[in-house]
């Protein structure tokens, strides 16, 4: 009851700021948010604990609306004929085509338009350009965003006024800009050994927050496949971790409305031993860069490459996780396979949605995957439907129970626990 009366007043006060305007309509409202608030509350012990969190309320009104084909309002309720512009604002959370409120854009690499091109249409051919990958994300249902590479998608292809206005005439936005150094790095690019070489690549870094500008996502995620090295002696591990904790504070002090985020990566072909190679690693450097505007991306392949556990180190960096990009692996030596999401480690998968609820994460959930022998649309919007599951199956499951099988470290009722939500999603 106590539970009720107060999520009353909250959602009371939000429709009408306390005045007299007390339509019926409103009052429904009001009640519906109410009842999952106190409905939440008979489920758990104890007078406060048992007091359930706005998310938590949300997200029982969004289990309890079926999917429709009318659009559902902040308490669950329709709004019919809701026209879908081509802004920002008019864009819906879980992308276009989507009436489920989903809480977060989805992007898609959108280099993958590149495969299979036996399936595009002819008169679409030739697609070699940003332009062209740019139309056939385009077609991908649930789509909401687009993260661009800098430098690699502008330059003679286009500017960043050109594809703004190629994302609004299809009805999508900017996610993030991700930094792809020309080769010319191969020896570094942060961290290069030449001082001139690191000043162009900390200037390249920073025409990205340009364009990020332009674009109007704010965001900028930098992967280098260049700072690291390959032998023992090679480099002086202290210089190269100044120099690039160096370079993203003058980036972060130059550009303070932009979120930098450093995606880290253990090995691959091009640079054996990265010079930041693990979330922990990464977590030093944001703590020695010291900027409100400096924090992670973390990408799921990357960490199990690394031998981590994705929930725990999503866990690890809390509200300093500015992106995260999602896929699965095999987890063989140094190999990044880019599987489709939840396909090789579903209880994995599973863990890496409950903790982005637990660590309110507010970025958008971006699709960081390698098709090749599969149609790359299908494959988008396979990854859109499972991620909704897992995500739908994490906020199911029983926090008393989460909690006790924590504490007690119960493995077997760990395993049950991921069983029963599996089942249910």
């Amino acid at each position: 009851g106590d539970c009720y009366r107060a999520g009353f007043s909250v959602a009371l006060l939000e429709h009408c700021g306390g005045g007299n305007d007390l339509e019926d309509a409103i009052l429904q409202k009001c009640m519906k948010f109410a009842s999952a608030a106190g409905a939440l509350a008979v489920t758990r012990k104890g007078a406060v604990p048992s007091i359930p969190s706005r998310r938590e309320v949300e997200e029982l009104l969004l289990l309890s609306v079926a999917s429709g084909s009318t659009k559902q309002d902040s308490y669950g309720e329709e709004e019919v004929g809701s026209a879908t512009s081509s802004t920002f604002e008019a864009v819906p959370r879980g992308g276009n085509n989507d009436n489920d409120n989903f809480p977060f854009f989805f992007g898609s690499r959108i280099n993958s338009m590149k495969d299979r091109l036996d399936l595009v249409d002819p008169s679409s051919l030739p697609m070699a350009t940003p332009r062209d990958y740019l139309k056939r994300q385009a077609t991908i249902q649930g789509l909401g965003c687009v993260d661009f590479n800098y430098p690699q998608h502008f330059g003679d292809f286009w500017t960043p006024e050109e594809a703004k206005a190629a994302l609004d005439e299809v009805n999508l936005i900017a996610g993030a800009v991700c930094l792809r150094y020309p080769s010319k790095f191969a020896r570094g690019a942060m961290n290069h050994p030449d001082l001139e070489m690191r000043r162009e690549a900390i200037e390249i870094t920073k025409q990205a927050a340009e364009a990020a500008m332009v674009l109007g996502c704010k965001e900028v995620v930098v992967w280098s496949a260049f700072d690291g090295y390959d032998y023992p002696f090679q480099v002086d591990y202290q210089e190269k971790w100044d120099q690039i904790v160096e370079a993203f504070q003058e980036c972060c002090d130059a550009y303070p409305d932009i979120k930098w985020s450093l995606e880290f990566k253990p090995t691959d072909e091009n640079t054996r031993f990265f010079t930041v190679p693990s979330t922990g690693a990464a977590m030093l450097l944001v703590k020695q860069i010291d900027r409100p505007n400096m924090g992670l991306t973390l990408d799921m392949g990357h960490m199990l490459m690394s031998g981590e556990n994705p929930g725990q180190s999503i866990a690890m960096v809390g509200e300093k996780l500015f992106g995260i990009q999602l896929n699965d692996g095999y987890t063989r030596l140094a190999a990044e396979d880019g599987m489709m999401f939840g396909s090789i480690h579903p209880s994995i998968a599973l863990e890496a949605m409950y903790q982005l609820r637990q660590i309110d994460f507010k970025g958008h959930l971006y699709f960081d995957t390698f098709p090749q022998r599969t149609d790359p649309v299908k494959e988008a919007e396979y990854n859109i439907r499972r991620v909704k599951e897992f995500w739908r199956a994490a906020a199911a499951m029983d926090g008393n129970e989460v909690e006790r099988i924590a504490k007690e470290h119960d493995a077997i009722g760990a395993l049950e626990l991921v069983n029963e939500a599996l089942r249910r999603s």
